[in-house]
C-alpha cells in the first residue's frame, strides 16, 4: 500500500486544494498506507479527517470509517462529495436509510465505486451488515472520536468496545484511531481495546495559543452578560453550550428577542430542522447556535470566534473539545465558561441516578472534580489544561487567559510543599487530596481516627494553615510534576521521582493564590481589557466608578448596605448603555419601576451630565428584552402571592421544588419588583428569628447566600432565603 510522496501531494491538491500537509499529516498517512496500525491524537482543528480521507481515496478497496454521530457522518460525506466528481465515492450506512437507499449504497460498494463508508458502531454490529461487508475488499478501518471506546473518556459508548470483535469477523486490516481529547490513560485504553499492540503513535501538541480561556461567576445576571458579550462581538459566529434542552430553547429565544440571530440545536428537535439550523450557521444566515453537546462534533467552521459554556461541562475533555471549535483558522477564539458550585452539585447528584453503574459514578465524579479544580484554580488555564492531557507547558504566564491577565499574587510555599510531600509519603501514597489536607490540618475525621493516623508525628503539622493554600500548593505540585494524581486509582496522590528529589534538596516553590477581595475589581478590569472580551464588567470604568461612589454615598445616607440601592450588575449595565431617562433606567438589569422611582433620579442626572461632558454617543437600543413565555410563570407567581396563596401550594401547582420557587421569587425581587410574602413568613417562622436574619442583612456588606449561611448557621437555608427576599423587596425595591 506504500505510495510516493508525489502521489500524496497530487491527491492533496486535486481533492482538497492544499499545497502542503499540516503538521504530521503526511507521516500519519504514510503510516496507514504502509499497513501499520496508527493512533492519532490531534486537537480539534488539526486536520484529523484528512488523515484517513486521503489514503482512502488512493487505496484499493473501501475504507470503513466508524463514527459516533449521524450528523457528523453526513457532514463528512457532504464535504468529500464536494471534492470528488462521483457522489458514490462516499456513503453513510445507518438506520436512517430507506430500503431502496440501502440497496443503492450496497450496489456502489459492490461495484468498487465507494472509497469511504461511514458507519455508526450500532450499524456495524448488525449481523446482515457484517455479512455484506465480508463480501467487499476493505482497505483499512478508521475509528473516529476514538475516546468513545474508553470508560475514562467523556463520551463513552459501550458499542465501541465491540469494534475489534466485529473487525476480526469482517476482515483484519490496519486500523487508524483518531481523537482530539485523550489523557494518557484514555490513550492506553484505546490501544488496548482495539488490540493495537504495535501501533505507530502520533501525538500533536494540545496548545492552541490563539484561544483565550476565561471562567466567569455564574449568577442571576448571566443572560444579560451573554447578551452584552455577543453585542460587543457583533456579527461574529459563536456557539453557546447548555446542559439541558429547555435552557437551549429559552436562551435562544431570549437572544432573538434582543436582536441576535440565534437558533437552538438539540437532539429533541426534528432532524430536518437540525440540518437546516446547522446549514444556516455554516452559511452565516445566523450568528449564534445555542446547543447541547449534540452540536459541533466534526463541524468544520473555521471562523467560530467564541464558544460560551452557559453551564460548566462534566469533564475537561468535553471542555477542551468544545472550546476547540473556536478559532480553527488560527484567528481570534474566545472561550468563556460560567461556573457555580450549584451547577457542580447538580451534576454530582445526577451521577447517582439509578441507571448508572458504580464504576460510571466513580469515573464521573473524578472527571467532575478535575473540572471543578480547573474552574477554581488561580493557575494559568493553559498550563492546567495541557498538564491534564499529559503535556508540559513551561511558561508560568500564557498572557491569554483570565488568570494570567489578572496577575494573581504568588507566595513562597517551599516549606508547605515539603510537609505535603512528607504526608503523602508517611501515608503510604494511598489517599486523596482532601484526606492529606485534613491530616496536615490536624482534623480528626472519622477516617483518620479509624486508620489511627492521628497518632502519627506528622498529624497536624500544618495546623492553623489556610486550607485554600494547601489545596493550591497540591494543585501546583501536580502540574509541576512533584506529585502524581492517579485517575486510575480514583484520585490517589503519590510522589514522583522529582518530588522525592525535592524532599532531599528543597528549592524555591512559588504558588499562585486567588487575590484578596479588595483586588477583585482591579483584576476583573485587567482581565477584560487584556482579552477584549468585556469580562462581564462595565464598558466605561470611569462612569462605573462615579456611580459606585454615588451608591456608597446614598447607602450611607439611608443606613443600608450598598447593594440595597443598586447592585454591581446594575451599575455595570448603566456604565455600558448610559440610561438618561426613567424609562431607560427601568430596562437596566436589576432595576424595575419601583427601584427606578425610589433611587433613580440622582443617578440619571449623574449619567446625563457625564454623557454631555464627555460627548458620549449612546447605544440606540439599551433594552435587555425578556420573552413573554419566560415571564408567564413569574406573572403567575406574583398574582398568587398577591392573593396570599401559600408558597408551598404555588410550588406544587407549578410542579416545582420549593427551592426552585424561591429562585424564581428571588429573580423577581432582584429585577426590581416589590412583593409581600409576610403572610407566609408569619405562618412558618418565629418573629424573633425573622428579626435576627433581617438585621443580619441590614448590616451585612453582601447579600451572598453562602456568606449568610456561615453567619446564620443555626437556620435552614430556605429560612434565610425567605428573609433575604423580604429584605430586598422592602428596602431595595
Amino acid at each position: 500500500m506504500e505510495q510516493s510522496d508525489d502521489l500524496l501531494h497530487k491527491t492533496l491538491k486535486h481533492f482538497f486544494g492544499f499545497d502542503t500537509f499540516k503538521g504530521e499529516q503526511a507521516e500519519i498517512i504514510a503510516s496507514i498506507l504502509a499497513g501499520h496500525d496508527t493512533f492519532v491524537l490531534m486537537p480539534t482543528g488539526g486536520g484529523k479527517s484528512l488523515c484517513y480521507q486521503l489514503p482512502a481515496l488512493i487505496s484499493e478497496g473501501t475504507s470503513i470509517i466508524i463514527s459516533p454521530l449521524i450528523a457528523l457522518m453526513k457532514n463528512q460525506v457532504d464535504a468529500i462529495r464536494g471534492c470528488a466528481a462521483d457522489p458514490s465515492v462516499a456513503h453513510v450506512m445507518n438506520s436512517s436509510l430507506t430500503k431502496s437507499e440501502l440497496e443503492e449504497v450496497r450496489a456502489d460498494l459492490a461495484s468498487g465505486a465507494t472509497k469511504m463508508l461511514f458507519v455508526a458502531p450500532e450499524s456495524l454490529t448488525k449481523e446482515e451488515n457484517v455479512e455484506f461487508l465480508k463480501s467487499i475488499p476493505v482497505s483499512f478501518y478508521a475509528v473516529d472520536e476514538a475516546h468513545c471506546i474508553s470508560e475514562w473518556g467523556h463520551d463513552f459508548r459501550p458499542e465501541y468496545r465491540r469494534i475489534r470483535e466485529i473487525v476480526d469477523q469482517i476482515e483484519r486490516r490496519p486500523i487508524i484511531a483518531l481523537t482530539a481529547t485523550a489523557t494518557p490513560m484514555v490513550q492506553q485504553d484505546i490501544l488496548k481495546a482495539l488490540e493495537m499492540r504495535d501501533a505507530r503513535v502520533f501525538r500533536s501538541s494540545f496548545n492552541r495559543s490563539n484561544l483565550y480561556y476565561e471562567i466567569r461567576r455564574k449568577d442571576s445576571e448571566v443572560e444579560p452578560d451573554i447578551i452584552r458579550f455577543i453585542k460587543e462581538h457583533h456579527h461574529k459566529s459563536g456557539i453557546i453550550y447548555c446542559m439541558s434542552r429547555k435552557k437551549v430553547e429559552n436562551l435562544a429565544e431570549v437572544l432573538r428577542a434582543n436582536d441576535i440571530k440565534a437558533l437552538p440545536y438539540h437532539a429533541g428537535i426534528e432532524s430536518k430542522v437540525r440540518d437546516e439550523t446547522q446549514d444556516a450557521f455554516l452559511n452565516e444566515s445566523i450568528d449564534v447556535i445555542v446547543a447541547t453537546i449534540a452540536f459541533g462534533m466534526g463541524i468544520d467552521k473555521p471562523d467560530v470566534r467564541f464558544v460560551i459554556h452557559y453551564d460548566i461541562p462534566k469533564s475537561l475533555e468535553s471542555y477542551y473539545q468544545e472550546t476547540g471549535r473556536a478559532g480553527r483558522d488560527g484567528g481570534e477564539g474566545l472561550c468563556i465558561a460560567y461556573y457555580s458550585n450549584a451547577d457542580i452539585d447538580k451534576m454530582a447528584k445526577l451521577l447517582h441516578s439509578k441507571n448508572k453503574t458504580n464504576n460510571e459514578r466513580v469515573v464521573g465524579s473524578l472527571l467532575l472534580e478535575e473540572m471543578k479544580s480547573y474552574a477554581e484554580s488561580p493557575i494559568c488555564r493553559r498550563k492546567f489544561l495541557l498538564n491534564y492531557f499529559g503535556e508540559t507547558y513551561e511558561q508560568d504566564n500564557c498572557h491569554n487567559c483570565d488568570n494570567c491577565k489578572a496577575h494573581h499574587k504568588r507566595v513562597e510555599a517551599k516549606e508547605t510543599l515539603i510537609s505535603i510531600l512528607e504526608a503523602v509519603s508517611v501515608l503510604k501514597e494511598e489517599f486523596k487530596t482532601d484526606y492529606i489536607i485534613h491530616f496536615l490540618l490536624g482534623k480528626k475525621t472519622v477516617d483518620i481516627e479509624n486508620y489511627k493516623h492521628d497518632d502519627l508525628e506528622e498529624f497536624g503539622s500544618l495546623k492553623g494553615e489556610d486550607e485554600e493554600l494547601l489545596d493550591a500548593v497540591i494543585r501546583q505540585a501536580i502540574i509541576d510534576g512533584y506529585i502524581d494524581k492517579s485517575i486510575e486509582r480514583h484520585g490517589i496522590l503519590s510522589l514522583t521521582a522529582k518530588g522525592r528529589t525535592f524532599m532531599k534538596k528543597p528549592k524555591s516553590f512559588l504558588v499562585s493564590l486567588p487575590s484578596d477581595e479588595e483586588d477583585e475589581d482591579e483584576e476583573a478590569e485587567c482581565a477584560s481589557k487584556g482579552a477584549g472580551t468585556g469580562g462581564g464588567g462595565a464598558a466605561d470604568p470611569e462612569l462605573y466608578s462615579i456611580l459606585k461612589d454615588a451608591v456608597k454615598k446614598k447607602a450611607k445616607e439611608l443606613k443600608v448596605p450598598a447593594y440595597v440601592v443598586f447592585q454591581d450588575a446594575s451599575l455595570q449595565d448603566m456604565a455600558s448603555v448610559y440610561p438618561v431617562s426613567m424609562e431607560e433606567l427601568q430596562n437596566i438589569t436589576g432595576v424595575g419601576k419601583s427601584k427606578a422611582e425610589k433611587y433613580g433620579a440622582p443617578f440619571i442626572a449623574l449619567i446625563k451630565e457625564y454623557v454631555e461632558e464627555n460627548d458620549i454617543e449612546r447605544p440606540e437600543d439599551i433594552r435587555i428584552r425578556t420573552v413573554p413565555n419566560k415571564s408567564k410563570l413569574k406573572v403567575s407567581i406574583v398574582q398568587h402571592i398577591d392573593r396570599k396563596v401559600s408558597l408551598e401550594d404555588i410550588a406544587n401547582s407549578n410542579n416545582m421544588d420549593f427551592s426552585d420557587l424561591l429562585s424564581e421569587i428571588e429573580s423577581i425581587v432582584y429585577s426590581g419588583t416589590k412583593i409581600n410574602i409576610n403572610y407566609f413568613i408569619d405562618d412558618v417562622m418565629d418573629s424573633d428569628d425573622v428579626d435576627e436574619i433581617f438585621d443580619y442583612f441590614r448590616h451585612s456588606p453582601t447579600d451572598d447566600l453562602d456568606t449568610a449561611m456561615s453567619a446564620l448557621e443555626v437556620y435552614e437555608e430556605d429560612e434565610v432565603r425567605l428573609i433575604r427576599i423580604k429584605f430586598i423587596s422592602e428596602l431595595a425595591n
